[in-house]
């Protein structure tokens, strides 16, 4: 997607680098001698998306932490055609290590390494051919199978949604998971809670079609709710705010499940978010970073894959909902997380990373 995303709107700020011009870049700079320079392209939904492109950037922030001779730095996309413009400036800027944001970014990383078969590249959600891009992909199925069981245990109107940004593999992985965890609460306590914006067997659902726009989501999760959702989980990066704030604004009309990175922590709406499903994007990039500064050769396969068992993916805490969940539903989820980890309940999807 994830999936997945500084946006002109909402009050946020997009720092980006116009098509062929220099990238405007934030640049964490410490002092020193020869420093390992660390150098990240976001997808378009930008540095501040409260998404992945956030997460990846905390990662190297906590990189950084770790091991003050990494420089670290950023390039907001505006358009998919920035991709290989940005990437390839830093190419030229002599990066040690460019990271690439979103599965959105696979063609263009992959050409740009393929061209440049030294430079040290990284990926996040998504895996590339080229040996010399690190791939860190997350399971976000097994945690969205978490989300939907505690969404079905959550609901009043017995129904309850789901949307995606684009039908991409890092966005209905979410979303397969989900409908799978709402079916498995369904038949464990003989319930019929009914999803409605994705249907995991045809694979066809409700999109925006973009990651940026507030609007868009919005308008997407109020025919969700017109059609009796009362829990609607976005995976649209900064488009998802739009549904996040109009259901802070309902007064408990309905709630939401954030994805990606802890809505509470990265939201104003967090009166109106149950829970995240949550990837371990910082701990996957700090790890991959600190280990290439120190002269570890990052090798490509299997690259990294974030699943319950390693703590790479998971949900957050419920927050302002912690005492709204009924104890029995979350020691059922407990149980659930540590079967799934455990291999005795399997969660399938498509989209899951290979």
């Amino acid at each position: 997607m994830r999936i997945a995303s500084v946006f002109a709107m909402g009050g946020l700020v997009l720092s980006a680098a116009a098509c062929g011009e220099a990238p405007e870049e934030n640049n964490n700079a410490g002092s020193g001698d020869k420093k390992y320079s660390a150098c990240m392209v976001t997808d378009v939904g930008g540095i501040d998306d409260k998404s992945f492109n956030t997460s990846a950037w905390k990662g190297l922030e906590e990189a950084k932490k770790a091991n003050d001779n990494i420089d670290i730095k950023y390039v907001a996309s505006k358009a998919e055609a920035d991709y290989e413009v940005n990437l390839t400036q830093y190419v030229n800027q002599k990066c040690d290590f460019i990271l690439a944001v979103g599965g959105l970014m696979g063609d263009a990383t992959s050409k740009i390494a393929k061209a440049n078969p030294n430079q040290q590249f990284g990926i996040v959600d998504a895996k590339i051919p080229e040996t010399n891009v690190y791939p860190m992909q997350f399971d976000t199925a097994q945690a969205g199978f978490l989300a939907g069981y505690l969404a079905a245990g959550m609901s009043k109107s017995g129904t309850v949604g789901t949307y995606g940004g684009l039908p991409i593999p890092p966005v209905t992985i979410f979303m397969d998971g989900y409908v799978d965890g709402v079916a498995h609460y369904n038949k464990t306590k003989s319930k019929s809670v009914k999803v409605v914006g994705w249907d995991k067997a045809t694979q066809k659902g409700s999109f925006t079609n973009d990651f940026v726009k507030q609007d868009e989501g919005k308008k997407v999760s109020d025919a969700l709710v017109a059609q009796g959702a009362d829990i609607v989980m976005p995976v649209a990066g900064g488009a998802g705010l739009g549904t996040t704030g109009a259901a802070k604004a309902s007064g408990g009309k309905y709630n939401t499940i954030w994805v990606d990175v802890d809505g509470c922590e990265s939201t104003q709406d967090c009166a109106a978010i149950i829970t995240t499903v949550e990837k371990n994007i910082p701990d996957a990039v700090k790890e991959a970073v600190v280990k290439a500064a120190g002269g570890e050769k990052l090798s490509a396969t299997p690259g990294y894959l974030g699943n319950l068992s390693n703590n790479g993916v998971g949900l957050a805490p419920y927050h302002e909902f912690d005492s709204k969940v009924p104890a029995e539903l979350k020691a059922e989820i407990d149980k659930l997380k540590a079967d799934i980890a455990a291999g005795t309940v399997t969660v399938t999807s498509a989209a899951q990373p290979k």
